[in-house]
């Protein structure tokens, strides 16, 4: 019995042993399992691509690029996706943004204008980005066109960088321009371009030019008369000069008159400037004043560019601002980072290039001058030359004082000279007298 009883303890003890065994191989297999799968879930968080909006008011062809450029960047890296949101256009990308920093839900990357890059810095609405370009290697500052780089600096801070500059240059009807004998290289002068269009209008029966709606034309005309939006002390408003409405009745008599130009306003979005061009492509007008940017849009078969012209002894000054991209304050650190890489990209040296030859627009590095790709295609195409060449003597855009009241002003006198037929010299008085008032505001 004794046997037995010792027998069967001995059995227990040896099936008590391989038990233990086999849970302590199990619990040390589901530990080291669970150890794995904590660590395969660090390196899964770890790569996990931030996510950011870029908005954009862009539309057509340039609209067409912008997704390309985001598609070719989501595609390079895995550590950002971006996902662009179209605007209506500029202002409409201003005023989604104010609505979105309300409700605190901003996007990580928005394309502004120099002004409201001035206006938004200036109230804290945007990050500055010297952090970023201090930790960034490859980040070359020198290698920016200086006059597009400073539109995004703000007491002494980076607020924005550069994605493309632009200018408003001439494009005209080359085979209408050869079939009444008139020479592009005439166009010196807005004297010799009141000319031209009244020649085709009475021979072919057709707009001779047409003005892009809006204060930026007038703008341009005026500074290329030796026009100034302040005193040299900075206290006066000075758009209502002779220099000023010299310039802007050239335009008012010419579209209500003489009937010689004419000028499409109002839709959404960028529907206005789009309608401008159909009618110089579709044989309704023989050529008009618009961005470089249209280039992309345009059928160089049938168009030409062509610089600016001054007014009488003033050599032309029309203005070149850039575009630039911004991060919103209220973006988080990540997010922030993120919309650095992405901005870093759009305007490297080769995609600044890329742009250029697909838009028209100008590429903001010194360097995309040299990318092999773009000196072909300017041999080709010798349009693409003209922006840069009206660059080197451009007006820098004006910083306005007021944050942006002045322009308000310039804004709506220039309805009232393009689409109401004010005369220019009313119309001006009332626009000083409206910006001067602003000006006493915050001028000492």
């Amino acid at each position: 019995m004794k046997k037995v009883s010792g027998l069967l303890m001995i059995i227990v003890l040896l099936l008590a042993s391989l038990v233990g065994c086999a849970s302590s191989e199990t619990n040390a297999s589901k530990t080291s399992n669970k150890s794995e799968g904590a660590s395969e879930g660090t390196t899964e968080e770890a790569k996990e691509p931030v996510e950011i909006e870029f908005w954009y008011g862009l539309g057509g062809q340039l609209g067409e690029n912008v997704e390309r450029f985001i598609k070719e960047f989501n595609e390079s890296q895995d550590e950002v996706i971006v996902t662009g949101v179209a605007q209506g256009n500029y202002d409409e990308t201003e005023q989604k943004l104010q609505a979105a920093i309300a409700s605190k839900t901003v996007p990580a990357a928005v394309l502004l204008g120099n002004g409201t890059v001035l206006t938004f810095a200036n109230k804290e609405i945007l990050a500055p980005m010297d952090s970023f370009i201090e930790k960034d290697e490859d980040f070359n500052r020198d290698d920016f066109v200086e006059s597009f780089y400073q539109q995004g600096t703000v007491k002494d801070q980076q607020y924005a960088l550069p994605l493309y500059g632009t200018t408003q240059v001439m494009y005209y009807r080359k085979d209408i321009f050869e079939e009444l004998g008139i020479s592009p290289d005439s166009l010196k002068t807005f004297e010799s371009l009141k000319e031209a269009a009244a020649k085709i209008k009475e021979e072919k029966g057709i707009h001779g030019w047409m003005p892009m709606w809006g204060p930026e034309n007038l703008m341009d005309f005026a500074m290329s008369n030796g026009a100034s939006y302040l005193s040299e002390d900075g206290k006066t408003v000075t758009i209502d000069s002779p220099e000023w409405v010299e310039a802007w009745d050239y335009i008012g008599k010419a579209i209500h008159e003489d009937k010689t130009m004419a000028i499409n306003h109002g839709g959404e979005g960028w529907a206005y400037w789009y309608k401008t061009i159909d009618d110089v492509l579709q044989d309704r007008a023989a050529g008009y004043t618009g961005s470089s940017g249209d280039q992309g849009d345009l059928d160089f078969t049938k168009v030409a560019a062509h610089p600016q012209p001054g007014w009488k002894d003033h050599s032309a000054a029309p203005h070149a601002q850039a575009l630039l991209a911004a991060i919103p304050a209220l973006a988080s650190p990540e997010e922030q980072e993120a919309a650095f890489k992405f901005i870093t990209f759009f305007n490297s040296a080769e995609k600044t290039a890329d742009w250029s030859m697909n838009t028209g627009y100008i590429a903001v590095r010194k360097s995309a001058r040299e990318v092999e790709s773009f000196k072909k295609f300017a041999e080709e195409n010798p349009q693409i030359l003209v922006p840069l060449q009206q660059a080197e003597t451009a007006t820098p855009p004006f910083n306005d004082p007021t944050g942006g009241k002045i322009f308000d002003a310039l804004s709506k006198a220039a309805d009232k000279v393009e689409i109401e037929g004010v005369p220019a010299e009313e119309a001006l008085k009332a626009a000083q007298e409206e910006a001067q008032r602003e000006l006493d505001k915050v001028v000492k």
